[in-house]
Protein backbone atom coordinates (compact mmCIF):
# COMPACT_ATOMS: atom_id res chain seq x y z
CA UNK A 1 0.00 0.00 0.00
CA UNK A 2 1.40 3.26 -0.94
CA UNK A 3 0.07 6.78 0.55
CA UNK A 4 1.25 10.06 0.08
CA UNK A 5 0.89 13.71 1.60
CA UNK A 6 2.85 16.79 0.24
CA UNK A 7 3.03 20.32 1.49
CA UNK A 8 2.54 22.87 -1.31
CA UNK A 9 3.92 27.01 -1.31
CA UNK A 10 0.71 27.74 1.33
CA UNK A 11 2.32 25.12 3.75
CA UNK A 12 -0.88 23.18 2.99
CA UNK A 13 -1.14 19.68 3.58
CA UNK A 14 -2.22 17.63 -0.34
CA UNK A 15 -3.22 13.87 0.75
CA UNK A 16 -3.41 11.20 -1.48
CA UNK A 17 -1.48 12.08 -4.97
CA UNK A 18 0.25 10.01 -7.32
CA UNK A 19 3.56 9.63 -7.31
CA UNK A 20 4.27 10.88 -10.49
CA UNK A 21 2.41 13.97 -9.76
CA UNK A 22 4.32 14.44 -6.47
CA UNK A 23 7.64 13.88 -8.99
CA UNK A 24 6.70 16.59 -11.47
CA UNK A 25 4.30 18.50 -8.85
CA UNK A 26 6.17 22.16 -7.41
CA UNK A 27 5.62 21.42 -4.08
CA UNK A 28 7.60 22.16 -0.78
CA UNK A 29 8.17 18.57 0.02
CA UNK A 30 6.45 15.56 0.10
CA UNK A 31 6.41 11.98 1.92
CA UNK A 32 5.82 8.84 0.19
CA UNK A 33 4.85 6.00 2.87
CA UNK A 34 5.52 2.11 1.13
CA UNK A 35 3.96 -0.19 3.76
CA UNK A 36 3.81 -3.32 2.95
CA UNK A 37 3.87 -2.57 -0.71
CA UNK A 38 3.04 -5.21 -3.64
CA UNK A 39 5.63 -6.24 -6.47
CA UNK A 40 4.22 -3.23 -8.78
CA UNK A 41 4.17 -0.98 -6.15
CA UNK A 42 8.17 -1.71 -5.42
CA UNK A 43 8.92 -0.99 -9.31
CA UNK A 44 8.24 2.91 -8.86
CA UNK A 45 11.38 3.20 -6.18
CA UNK A 46 12.86 2.87 -9.73
CA UNK A 47 10.18 4.86 -12.34
CA UNK A 48 9.33 7.46 -11.66
CA UNK A 49 11.57 7.66 -8.68
CA UNK A 50 14.60 7.08 -10.28
CA UNK A 51 16.32 5.43 -6.84
CA UNK A 52 19.67 4.05 -7.25
CA UNK A 53 19.34 -0.15 -7.56
CA UNK A 54 21.55 -0.87 -4.80
CA UNK A 55 19.36 1.01 -2.56
CA UNK A 56 16.48 -0.45 -4.17
CA UNK A 57 18.24 -3.87 -3.90
CA UNK A 58 18.22 -2.82 0.40
CA UNK A 59 15.33 -2.29 0.76
CA UNK A 60 13.50 -5.04 -1.07
CA UNK A 61 16.36 -7.39 0.45
CA UNK A 62 15.35 -7.40 4.29
CA UNK A 63 17.46 -7.31 7.93
CA UNK A 64 20.31 -5.13 6.34
CA UNK A 65 22.13 -3.74 9.10
CA UNK A 66 21.60 -0.14 9.90
CA UNK A 67 23.08 1.85 8.07
CA UNK A 68 23.42 5.22 5.88
CA UNK A 69 24.72 5.85 1.92
CA UNK A 70 25.28 9.11 0.18
CA UNK A 71 23.27 9.59 -3.25
CA UNK A 72 24.28 12.28 -5.40
CA UNK A 73 21.00 14.20 -4.58
CA UNK A 74 19.49 12.14 -1.43
CA UNK A 75 20.29 10.26 1.45
CA UNK A 76 19.50 6.76 2.10
CA UNK A 77 19.06 5.14 5.66
CA UNK A 78 18.19 1.69 6.74
CA UNK A 79 16.73 1.50 10.60
CA UNK A 80 15.66 -1.12 12.41
CA UNK A 81 12.63 -0.77 15.06
CA UNK A 82 11.60 -3.67 17.25
CA UNK A 83 8.26 -5.73 17.70
CA UNK A 84 6.77 -5.38 21.30
CA UNK A 85 5.22 -8.84 20.79
CA UNK A 86 7.86 -11.21 18.53
CA UNK A 87 11.23 -9.18 19.66
CA UNK A 88 12.19 -9.54 16.18
CA UNK A 89 13.72 -6.73 14.18
CA UNK A 90 11.64 -4.70 11.68
CA UNK A 91 13.50 -2.72 8.96
CA UNK A 92 12.47 0.69 7.87
CA UNK A 93 14.15 2.34 5.20
CA UNK A 94 14.54 5.85 4.21
CA UNK A 95 15.11 8.29 1.21
CA UNK A 96 15.75 11.43 2.40
CA UNK A 97 16.31 14.88 0.88
CA UNK A 98 15.69 18.69 0.79
CA UNK A 99 12.16 18.27 -1.04
CA UNK A 100 11.27 14.48 -0.42
CA UNK A 101 10.65 11.91 2.55
CA UNK A 102 10.56 8.30 1.17
CA UNK A 103 9.51 5.18 3.70
CA UNK A 104 9.63 2.14 3.11
CA UNK A 105 8.94 -1.23 5.42
CA UNK A 106 7.59 -4.70 4.78
CA UNK A 107 5.24 -5.05 7.89
CA UNK A 108 2.78 -2.58 9.71
CA UNK A 109 4.86 0.29 11.31
CA UNK A 110 3.41 1.63 14.63
CA UNK A 111 6.18 4.13 14.41
CA UNK A 112 5.28 5.29 10.65
CA UNK A 113 1.97 5.23 12.04
CA UNK A 114 2.53 7.76 14.74
CA UNK A 115 4.57 10.46 12.58
CA UNK A 116 2.07 10.48 9.91
CA UNK A 117 -0.69 10.63 12.26
CA UNK A 118 1.36 13.48 14.18
CA UNK A 119 2.28 15.04 10.35
CA UNK A 120 -1.44 15.18 8.99
CA UNK A 121 -2.90 16.25 12.37
CA UNK A 122 -0.16 19.54 12.68
CA UNK A 123 -1.28 22.77 13.03
CA UNK A 124 2.06 23.86 12.98
CA UNK A 125 3.37 22.73 9.30
CA UNK A 126 6.15 25.44 8.77
CA UNK A 127 8.12 23.51 11.58
CA UNK A 128 7.63 19.86 9.88
CA UNK A 129 10.35 19.18 6.81
CA UNK A 130 11.54 15.61 5.87
CA UNK A 131 13.88 15.40 8.58
CA UNK A 132 11.68 15.75 10.88
CA UNK A 133 10.10 13.14 9.68
CA UNK A 134 13.17 10.89 10.20
CA UNK A 135 14.05 12.45 13.77
CA UNK A 136 10.53 11.49 15.17
CA UNK A 137 10.42 8.22 13.61
CA UNK A 138 13.94 7.14 15.11
CA UNK A 139 12.43 8.91 18.23
CA UNK A 140 9.80 6.61 18.63
CA UNK A 141 11.60 3.34 17.70
CA UNK A 142 14.36 4.15 20.75
CA UNK A 143 11.16 5.30 23.02
CA UNK A 144 9.94 1.59 21.96
CA UNK A 145 13.25 0.11 22.53
CA UNK A 146 12.86 0.84 26.65
CA UNK A 147 9.41 -1.18 27.35
CA UNK A 148 11.84 -4.30 25.86
CA UNK A 149 14.55 -3.82 28.42
CA UNK A 150 12.56 -2.68 31.12
CA UNK A 151 10.81 -6.32 30.56
CA UNK A 152 13.80 -8.18 30.82
CA UNK A 153 15.24 -6.29 33.53
CA UNK A 154 12.00 -6.87 35.80
CA UNK A 155 12.49 -10.77 34.59
CA UNK A 156 15.79 -11.36 35.65
CA UNK A 157 14.84 -9.51 39.07
CA UNK A 158 12.04 -12.03 39.49
CA UNK A 159 14.24 -15.06 38.65
CA UNK A 160 17.16 -13.31 40.87
CA UNK A 161 14.10 -13.40 43.86
CA UNK A 162 12.65 -16.49 42.98
CA UNK A 163 9.57 -14.97 44.64
CA UNK A 164 7.31 -17.13 42.32
CA UNK A 165 8.72 -20.06 43.81
CA UNK A 166 9.90 -21.96 40.80
CA UNK A 167 12.02 -25.05 40.46
CA UNK A 168 15.90 -24.31 39.43
CA UNK A 169 15.68 -25.97 35.98
CA UNK A 170 12.56 -23.48 34.99
CA UNK A 171 14.41 -20.91 36.19
CA UNK A 172 17.70 -21.45 34.27
CA UNK A 173 14.93 -21.85 31.09
CA UNK A 174 13.87 -18.27 31.60
CA UNK A 175 16.93 -17.49 32.21
CA UNK A 176 18.62 -18.82 29.35
CA UNK A 177 15.61 -17.42 26.78
CA UNK A 178 16.11 -13.98 28.42
CA UNK A 179 19.86 -13.85 27.84
CA UNK A 180 19.23 -14.99 24.00
CA UNK A 181 16.39 -11.77 23.72
CA UNK A 182 18.70 -9.58 25.28
CA UNK A 183 21.56 -10.76 23.11
CA UNK A 184 18.75 -10.06 20.39
CA UNK A 185 18.47 -6.56 21.26
CA UNK A 186 21.88 -5.57 21.84
CA UNK A 187 22.19 -7.08 18.28
CA UNK A 188 19.75 -4.28 16.99
CA UNK A 189 20.09 -1.58 19.31
CA UNK A 190 24.27 -1.19 18.99
CA UNK A 191 24.40 -0.95 15.27
CA UNK A 192 21.25 2.00 15.41
CA UNK A 193 23.60 3.44 18.20
CA UNK A 194 26.32 3.68 15.24
CA UNK A 195 24.20 4.60 13.04
CA UNK A 196 23.50 7.58 14.84
CA UNK A 197 26.63 8.51 15.34
CA UNK A 198 27.24 8.84 12.28
CA UNK A 199 24.42 10.80 11.71
CA UNK A 200 25.07 13.81 14.30
CA UNK A 201 28.78 13.50 13.32
CA UNK A 202 28.17 13.81 9.19
CA UNK A 203 29.13 16.77 7.35
CA UNK A 204 26.97 15.89 4.55
CA UNK A 205 23.37 15.97 6.35
CA UNK A 206 22.67 20.13 6.23
CA UNK A 207 19.22 19.48 7.64
CA UNK A 208 20.10 17.62 10.24
CA UNK A 209 23.37 19.74 11.29
CA UNK A 210 20.61 22.27 12.45
CA UNK A 211 19.47 20.35 14.82
CA UNK A 212 21.83 18.25 15.99
CA UNK A 213 20.87 18.45 19.47
CA UNK A 214 17.42 16.51 18.58
CA UNK A 215 19.79 13.76 17.06
CA UNK A 216 21.99 13.73 19.46
CA UNK A 217 18.99 13.22 22.62
CA UNK A 218 18.32 9.83 20.63
CA UNK A 219 21.99 8.81 21.03
CA UNK A 220 22.02 9.30 24.22
CA UNK A 221 19.15 7.19 24.82
CA UNK A 222 20.50 4.17 22.87
CA UNK A 223 23.84 4.87 24.99
CA UNK A 224 21.66 4.29 28.13
CA UNK A 225 20.19 1.53 26.47
CA UNK A 226 23.08 -0.34 25.53
CA UNK A 227 24.87 0.43 29.31
CA UNK A 228 21.56 -1.20 30.60
CA UNK A 229 21.92 -4.64 27.89
CA UNK A 230 25.27 -4.91 29.47
CA UNK A 231 24.39 -4.89 32.96
CA UNK A 232 21.14 -6.93 32.19
CA UNK A 233 23.76 -9.45 30.82
CA UNK A 234 25.98 -9.64 33.56
CA UNK A 235 23.53 -9.92 35.86
CA UNK A 236 22.44 -13.02 34.08
CA UNK A 237 25.44 -14.14 33.91
CA UNK A 238 25.57 -13.45 37.53
CA UNK A 239 22.62 -15.30 38.54
CA UNK A 240 23.23 -18.26 35.92
CA UNK A 241 26.68 -19.00 37.86
CA UNK A 242 25.25 -18.49 40.97
CA UNK A 243 22.60 -21.11 40.33
CA UNK A 244 25.29 -23.37 38.84
CA UNK A 245 26.97 -23.35 42.15
CA UNK A 246 24.35 -23.85 43.95
CA UNK A 247 23.71 -26.77 42.10
CA UNK A 248 27.39 -27.86 42.38
CA UNK A 249 26.93 -27.36 45.97
CA UNK A 250 23.63 -29.51 46.25
CA UNK A 251 24.92 -32.34 44.61
CA UNK A 252 28.28 -32.51 46.53
CA UNK A 253 26.39 -32.20 49.39
CA UNK A 254 24.40 -34.98 48.60
CA UNK A 255 27.42 -37.10 46.89
CA UNK A 256 28.61 -36.62 50.63
CA UNK A 257 25.88 -38.06 52.50
CA UNK A 258 26.39 -41.19 50.28
CA UNK A 259 29.65 -41.38 50.51
CA UNK A 260 29.08 -40.92 54.44
CA UNK A 261 26.43 -43.45 54.23
CA UNK A 262 28.21 -46.00 52.33
CA UNK A 263 31.90 -45.57 54.75
CA UNK A 264 29.78 -46.47 57.46
CA UNK A 265 28.64 -50.16 56.20
CA UNK A 266 31.84 -50.55 54.84
CA UNK A 267 32.83 -52.61 57.56
CA UNK A 268 29.46 -53.73 59.04
CA UNK A 269 29.50 -55.38 54.70
CA UNK A 270 33.16 -56.50 55.57
CA UNK A 271 32.35 -58.33 58.93
CA UNK A 272 28.92 -59.97 57.68
CA UNK A 273 30.62 -61.08 54.86
CA UNK A 274 33.56 -63.01 57.07
CA UNK A 275 30.50 -64.89 59.02
CA UNK A 276 28.78 -65.49 55.94
CA UNK A 277 31.16 -67.74 54.79
CA UNK A 278 30.54 -71.22 55.35
CA UNK A 279 33.59 -72.93 56.55
CA UNK A 280 33.29 -75.73 58.60
CA UNK A 281 35.65 -75.21 61.65
CA UNK A 282 34.75 -71.43 62.44
CA UNK A 283 34.80 -71.26 66.84
CA UNK A 284 32.29 -68.16 66.64
CA UNK A 285 29.36 -69.80 65.10
CA UNK A 286 28.83 -72.31 67.91
CA UNK A 287 29.76 -69.72 70.45
CA UNK A 288 26.94 -69.14 72.23
CA UNK A 289 26.61 -65.40 72.16
CA UNK A 290 28.37 -65.12 68.96
CA UNK A 291 25.14 -63.26 67.12
CA UNK A 292 24.98 -60.80 69.84
CA UNK A 293 28.59 -59.78 70.04
CA UNK A 294 28.82 -59.79 66.80
CA UNK A 295 26.06 -57.30 66.40
CA UNK A 296 27.38 -55.20 69.36
CA UNK A 297 30.50 -55.19 67.70
CA UNK A 298 28.78 -53.36 64.48
CA UNK A 299 26.70 -51.49 66.61
CA UNK A 300 30.75 -49.94 68.08
CA UNK A 301 31.74 -49.55 64.26
CA UNK A 302 28.66 -47.44 63.50
CA UNK A 303 29.13 -45.16 66.54
CA UNK A 304 32.89 -44.86 66.48
CA UNK A 305 32.96 -44.04 62.96
CA UNK A 306 30.02 -41.76 63.53
CA UNK A 307 31.84 -39.59 66.48
CA UNK A 308 34.94 -39.41 64.14
CA UNK A 309 33.27 -38.31 61.25
CA UNK A 310 31.97 -35.75 63.00
CA UNK A 311 34.71 -34.69 65.10
CA UNK A 312 36.65 -34.15 61.00
CA UNK A 313 33.57 -31.87 59.94
CA UNK A 314 31.84 -34.30 57.90
CA UNK A 315 28.22 -33.34 59.12
CA UNK A 316 28.77 -29.39 58.61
Amino acid sequence: MIRTIAVNQNYQLIHDLQVSELVQGNYLWYWIDFGQPTQSEMELLSEPLHFHPLAIEDCINTLQRPKLDYYEDYTFFVTQALNQVTITKEEINFFISEHFVITFHHQPSIEIQEVWNKFSLSKKVKKWNPYQVLYHTLDSMVDNYFPLVYHFEDTLNEIDENSKGRSMESLLEILFDTRHDLLSLRQTITPMRDLLYRIINSQRLTGIQIKTEYFSDIHDHLLKLTEMIEANRELATDIRDSYISLNSHQTNHVMKVLTVITTLFMPLTFIAGIYGMNFEHMPELTWKYGYFFTLFLMFLVVVGMTYWFKKKGWFK
